[in-house]
């Protein structure tokens, strides 16, 4: 097979990445075409989703790689993008959306949340949806949305999520990838079809749920007024990778044998363990986890963490305040900080909204009577200690709820970047990190859409060519475990308290 290039867009919660993968045999390059980063923004009715300028950044990156594939003589067969979780649209039969979507830190879920769980129970959602409860699921702001303007939903004639939307901007087909849709809380777990039951318990309209289809399904061709605009040759396809990007990432992962576990490293963390079907113990739903659909059939039991999301916002909100520190600079100063002087709840429930993340993180130290970080380092420090612990206390819920015990960490995307966060879960967990790649997501989207295209056998082929293409950095676990098991008695205490 001679050299051919697949575009992946791919849409992380801050930034967005055109990235042309050359698959030549059995040999994948990686070629950065375009990078940017994007925000919700607020309006009157709520915060949404800069969907214009995520469009224009779209075709940007997309035309700044056709003109790559060009000058490099290298066939462009297909474009897939792939996003974070949870977000959606409504399209109307001529193809409008009924209003502009919603980004899932809206404050109106939290309501939805309590009012679809006293309708329906935890119990009984998590048997049909084997999926962690967060209220920034799609069902939730299913709830908020038809509460806050019914008309919107019920003149739809399809729900489709984020990156589904950005195929049917390409193409004007609609189709529901099954990855991204297994995110909603909105599917059977076990059936991975539509659970409309749920829906119809709750009196949700159920007319915009179209069929799901699998990861690698061709969705046709890019349209033809958008392909000259593009420059592109005619018949550039748009084939759906794994949408949901933890998916992609996963599939990416460069994995051989079974004693395995993940983390998907970015705003959010997602840790967990690939399955061959879903789990849906009590144990698994008081943990709780979720199950997510894979690349080639496979579950993603996992849980949801809020990642690097902490010193984000931290790094945001000193931004506001005129001091300005890149991501380098504030991983040196946090390694020079006193170690364990203040924990925080990752999960505590004020850190998942936006804005003036230091104060809230010297809030929670205030109440629970620990010394509040005054530099960044020691906020930013703070942030990664008690990322790593929580990442130990998720693996000890993992091999609890599993059974099983895990003796690697996969690192992938592109918070592995972190090397002081590595040897803190390391030394954490007490368990080998293997870190790589950090375009996970990338080289996933990449090489499912070349599974779609018959150019990629399946998930062991795929990971083979990943293994081959990359070389991960290994982290071991330091002489000074004691510190950290103290640390983690403590954080624990935190938790319970």
């Amino acid at each position: 097979m001679s050299a051919q290039a697949y575009l992946a867009i791919d849409l992380g919660a801050e930034s967005g990445r055109a990235i042309v993968g050359v698959l030549d045999g059995h040999k994948l390059t990686l070629h950065e075409a375009h990078r940017f980063f994007h925000m919700p923004r607020r309006l009157p009715s709520g915060l949404h989703w800069d969907l214009m300028g995520l469009w224009g950044n779209i075709l940007e990156g997309t035309q700044k790689a056709v003109t790559w594939c060009k000058k490099n003589s290298t066939p462009l067969v297909s474009l897939g993008v792939d996003t974070w979780g949870v977000d959606w649209a409504l399209v109307s039969r001529s193809g409008e959306l009924t209003f502009l979507p919603h980004a899932y830190r809206d404050e109106r879920n939290n309501a939805a949340y309590e009012k679809t769980l006293a309708t329906i129970g935890r119990q009984a959602l998590y048997e049909a949806t084997g999926t962690q409860f967060m209220p920034l699921n799609t069902l939730f702001q299913l709830v908020a949305q038809y509460d806050a303007a019914p008309g919107t939903v019920t003149e739809a004639t399809d729900l489709l999520f984020m990156p589904d939307l950005f195929h049917f901007f390409f193409t004007g087909r609609r189709v529901v990838e099954f990855s991204i849709a297994s995110t909603s809380q909105m599917l059977d777990a076990r059936t991975g079809k539509w659970a409309k039951k749920i829906l119809e318990a709750i009196d949700l309209p159920t007319q915009m749920l179209g069929e799901i289809s699998p990861s690698g399904t061709v969705v046709g061709p890019v349209l033809r007024h958008i392909g000259e605009e593009l420059g592109a040759e005619p018949g550039l396809k748009v084939i759906t990778p794994a949408a949901h990007d933890t998916a992609c990432a996963v599939a990416a992962v460069p994995a051989s044998d079974s004693s395995w576990c993940y983390i998907s490293s970015g705003t959010w963390s997602l840790m967990g363990a690939e399955l061959d079907k879903p789990c849906l113990s009590v144990a698994a739903r008081e943990a709780p986890f979720t199950n997510e659909g894979g690349v080639d059939g496979t579950i993603r039991f996992l849980k949801n963490l809020a990642g690097l999301w902490l010193v984000q916002e931290c790094r945001r909100q000193w931004q506001r305040q005129g001091r300005e520190y890149d991501y380098a600079t504030l991983t040196d100063l946090a390694a020079e900080a006193e170690p364990f002087r203040t924990l925080v709840d990752t999960d505590h429930a004020p850190f998942a909204a936006p804005g003036d993340m230091p104060g809230k993180i010297a809030a929670f130290a205030r109440r629970t009577h620990q010394p509040e970080p005054q530099t960044p380092g020691q906020f930013v420090r703070t942030c990664l200690e008690s990322l790593a612990l929580t990442y130990r206390r998720t693996l000890e819920k993992l091999e609890s709820v599993l059974g099983r015990r895990f003796e690697v960490i996969h690192i992938v995307g592109g918070g592995g970047r972190n090397h002081l966060l590595n040897q803190m879960t390391a030394d954490a967990t007490g368990r080998r990190v293997v870190v790589g790649p950090y375009e996970a997501t990338a080289a996933g989207n990449i090489l499912v859409q070349a599974m779609g295209a018959g150019n990629v056998k399946d998930l062991t082929h795929l990971r083979k060519i990943v293994a081959a293409a990359f070389e991960p950095q290994t982290f071991v676990t330091s002489k000074d475990t004691d510190a950290w098991d103290d640390a983690f008695t403590r954080f624990v205490s935190l938790i319970d308290r």
